[in-house]
């Protein structure tokens, strides 16, 4: 009786016209106007339940025609196995590689920190010196932080480090926290069993409070996630803490890109690693990263500029340590200190290329898409002609597209959790591979963003089809089926357009790539101005096996007599840091004799403590002056050896032989001049350097590396090193052994990562623009068959045919690298910004350092790309010219 496309509003006026004609009748049949109503309503239902049943009827009907879009689109796919198993791989491929960077980027950018409340209110608080540079904060600093500012819900600290669990042999190494009590408070964790620490607990007694809180993932790995684990006892570091909490799963530590397993309160730190209690109150002692709740309402720029009012007062009423030092606030994911600074700048190069990427598969869809489309065309009008509308049969394109999309997705998210562990796989090693680590399961975010990226393929890749659709003559397409079949110029023209647009793409990811390549094997050319080879290094924690600081350096002398008497050893050495490795090396603020810094002038000189064997070791020469020897010890003079770097910054036109400086509180001469060698990155300008004999200034909070030079391979020795480590003490584990080459790689880290993948990518953007511009030559030749037969009937040769080909496919290529060409002279402009940052101090190092044969890296990669098209289309052409006249002629 009523039209399906007729309107509820029009359906309820209908009804209420009808009920109004029967309530008038049955009132001149004498009832009351009330009865009549009631007795209308009763024969044709309240008009709202009529609207709503005319709704819902509606929307059945509405459905079943989905379900008739999908159903076709399924048969469709399996009818065309070929073009769904090209076109869901192309996808798959793109969307993986998209999904995948989106995690790193949800994991460092977006949600650095699981399993925190409001996670928009957390800052970072950053101490900043007096020439702007970012650094640690003390324990101090944070105590005046946390009592007397007034715009926060609170402000806590922590520290990595590195913790020893279990008994002697048994032990092992985990990394965790030392953390100010209210660290769980302030970040708005909940524990998934037991507590976090109490407010009692957050007090600033050293040695205090002995308990500990674990991680989800030790608790489940090492007490099979029993609950009766609260109030049991766990040896950390040779001492017995008690058991209080689990931390949620989510949670991984106040760290990004970082998963830590235990957390213990700072004040246990003198027990545990047998650091001097005068350490806690030193300002000098700047090891503790800060994190900041801000209260509800305030912004970061009000909070900023409270803190910088009392930093300033702080720096005043502490001159001798503080003077024009400040602090600023910055949010969690700018923070320079950890692994996520290293690979936030290749994420943000990674987007652009994933975005690149992404344009390619659309691009490579929609042509298959559109030849599939034109081979269909005489369907689609057939439908029209039958009485289906326009958008009916343009929204099957589109359910088609999406559930090739859909397909592409679902394989591609499948993968993703795989291939997020490649940073991991290419983290250098050393004592950050163990905690570095990206959560690599599916998340909402990664879901929805997922599913985005499927409906925007599927948009992108339908729209064009289902406007031809939507264009479609239909008097024309049923009278077509002529013997040329021949698709319409405007049609060819896009698809040309888009193998052009795939060209230019795939140069700037190719082009990038090869930069960025260039760029990384440039630096490994670099002179560290110390010789790597035949050098093992390895780290030893000896606070976890409760060592005092006589007994660290005793240790270090008797294993360093037993290497030197080992077969295949020649030298042994010890120091602090570890040059070019994950840690920056500390710094000490120097005064120097005759010199007078300039206002705001940073004095705070990097160095290394470092046993006399060291510097003969890693062949670095003095050139001036002489090595430490064996007498530099406790109750001799203080010496210090400078790199060239500090005499031309600080002594220039003098002998610095005898100079005297005044550092980690006491006064030195210089004895010695070393050559200049990189510290933290091998592109850096190389900052002036000190070093200090390991017997006169190791301290309890300081590391240790130790180190042996062989005459064959490093690893050969392994054994040894461990056999006498054991031999000296059987508790004492070697964890984080390692040749010295490899280890630095830990300043190539973001270089690396940026080489590796923008390869791969680049490689992925590559053979997508192949395969395109190969599925348009081949479907060109397919259409044009009779063309080409009538060529060849009138004269045409084989190699005329073949050549009219090649150079088809070569037009759309060299129109292509022009526009690639521009794009790329666009990208590396911005890309040429983006630095990446190492160092408690701040500093940073570009991600692509400017190399010379810019221009031939442009050409060749033009080069490469014409001849991935010549082969592209080659087989085509081929296929072209071989083609028989007369059964050209005779196809339909």
């Amino acid at each position: 009786m009523f039209s399906n496309r007729r309107s509820t509003d029009d359906f309820a006026e209908e009804i209420r016209a009808h009920l109004e004609m029967e309530a008038d009748q049955l009132e001149a049949e004498g009832l009351p106007r009330a009865e009549a109503e009631r007795r209308a309503r009763v024969v044709f239902g309240n008009v709202a339940s009529a609207r709503e049943r005319f709704a819902l009827r509606h929307r059945v009907q509405w459905l079943g025609t989905i379900r008739q879009d999908v159903r076709f689109g399924f048969r469709m796919m399996r009818r065309n196995p070929g073009v769904t198993a090209v076109a869901i791989l192309t996808l798959a491929i793109g969307i993986a590689a998209s999904a995948t960077v989106f995690s790193w980027i949800d994991a460092v950018l977006l949600e650095p920190l699981g399993g925190v409340t409001e996670a928009n209110r957390l800052v970072t608080l950053e101490t900043v010196t007096a020439n702007g540079e970012w650094v640690p904060n003390s324990y101090p600093d944070f105590i005046d932080f946390r009592d007397h500012l007034k715009l926060f819900d609170g402000i806590a600290v922590s520290r990595p480090s590195a913790i020893s669990v279990g008994r002697d042999e048994h032990a092992e190494r985990v990394w965790g926290e030392l953390v100010s009590g209210n660290l769980f408070a302030v970040l708005g964790v909940k524990p998934e069993a037991g507590r976090f620490f109490l407010p009692s607990e957050y007090g600033d007694t050293p040695g205090a409070f002995p308990v500990a809180v674990i991680s989800d993932r030790y608790w489940r790995s090492h007490f099979g996630a029993n609950p009766e684990v609260i109030g049991q006892t766990i040896r950390i570091n040779q001492h017995e803490l008690t058991i209080v909490g689990v931390a949620p799963p989510e949670f991984h530590g106040s760290m990004p890109v970082a998963s830590f397993d235990l957390w213990v309160p700072y004040m246990q730190q003198p027990v545990l690693n047998g650091v001097k209690e005068w350490m806690l109150r030193d300002r000098h002692n700047r090891n503790m990263l800060g994190i900041a709740r801000l209260k509800p309402g305030v912004s970061i720029d009000q909070a900023r500029a409270e803190l910088k009012g009392l930093a300033d007062r702080m720096a005043v009423a502490n001159a001798d340590v503080s003077e024009g030092m400040s602090a600023t606030l910055m949010p969690l994911t700018l923070s320079p200190h950890g692994p996520h600074a290293l690979i936030r700048g290749p994420l943000r190069i990674l987007m652009g290329v994933c975005v690149l990427v992404l344009f390619i598969v659309c691009a490579n869809v929609v042509n298959l898409l559109l030849a599939r489309a034109t081979v269909r065309q005489r369907e689609f009008n057939a439908r029209i002609a039958l009485g289906a509308s326009r958008f009916r049969v343009a929204r099957q394109v589109l359910t088609e597209c999406l559930l090739l999309s859909g397909g592409g997705a679902l394989f591609g998210i499948c993968v993703t959790p795989w291939l997020t562990h490649a940073l991991h796989y290419l983290t250098p090693p050393g004592p950050f591979q163990q905690l570095v680590s990206i959560d690599t399961r599916t998340n909402f975010a990664l879901m929805a963003f997922t599913a985005g990226v499927c409906l925007f393929i599927a948009l992108a890749t339908g729209l064009f089809p289902a406007l031809q659709v939507g264009r479609a003559h239909l008097s024309a397409g049923l009278n077509d089926g002529g013997r040329s079949g021949i698709v319409g110029r405007s049609h060819n023209r896009l698809r040309s357009a888009l193998v052009v647009s795939e060209v230019a793409l795939a140069l700037v990811a190719l082009v990038g790539a090869v930069l960025f390549v260039r760029s990384f094997r440039q630096t490994l050319r670099i002179d560290p101005g110390f010789d790597p080879n035949h050098v093992l290094v390895n780290q030893f924690y000896l606070s976890t096996n409760g060592y005092n600081l006589e007994q660290r350096k005793e240790f270090c002398r008797r294993l360093a007599e037993q290497m030197l008497s080992s077969p295949g050893v020649t030298e042994a050495a010890y120091s602090d840091g570890v040059p070019l490795g994950f840690e920056p090396s500390w710094w000490e603020e120097l005064v120097i004799e005759g010199y007078a810094p300039s206002p705001n002038e940073n004095m705070n000189i990097f160095r290394n403590v470092v046993s006399r064997g060291y510097l003969p070791l890693m062949r670095i020469p003095i050139l001036e002056g002489r090595n430490f020897t064996e007498h530099d010890d406790y109750d001799a003079p203080r010496v210090m050896i400078v790199n060239e770097a500090f005499v031309r910054r600080f002594l220039p036109g003098r002998n610095p032989i005898g100079v005297k400086v005044h550092g980690l509180g006491d006064w030195f001469r210089i004895v010695g001049v070393a050559r200049d060698a990189k510290y933290h990155y091998l592109n850096e300008t190389t900052p002036a350097y000190f070093y200090v004999p390991f017997r006169q200034m190791y301290r309890e909070d300081m590391n240790l590396a130790f180190y042996v030079r062989t005459q064959g391979e490093p690893d050969s020795v392994v054994p040894t090193l461990r056999a006498q480590t054991r031999a000296i003490d059987p508790s004492v584990t070697v964890f984080d052994i390692a040749p010295l080459r490899e280890f630095i790689g830990a300043s190539l880290y973001s270089q690396k990562v940026s080489a590796s993948l923008m390869s791969i990518m680049g490689t992925i953007a590559l053979v997508l623009a192949a395969v395109g511009l190969y599925s348009v030559m081949a479907y060109s030749v397919a259409q044009r068959t009779q063309e080409i037969g009538v060529r060849m009937a009138l004269g045409a040769e084989p190699r005329h045919v073949l050549r009219m080909v090649l150079l088809q496919g070569l037009g759309l290529t060299a129109i292509g690298l022009v526009a690639g060409t521009a794009l790329s002279l666009a990208a590396m402009r911005m890309v040429a910004g983006v630095s990446f940052t190492n160092s408690a101090m701040g500093t940073s190092a570009l991600l692509l350092e400017k190399t010379s044969g810019t221009s031939v890296v442009y050409l060749a990669g033009a080069a490469f790309l014409c001849v991935v098209a010549t082969a592209a289309s080659y087989l085509p052409a081929y296929r072209a010219a071989s083609i028989d006249p007369m059964k050209a002629l005779r196809t339909d």
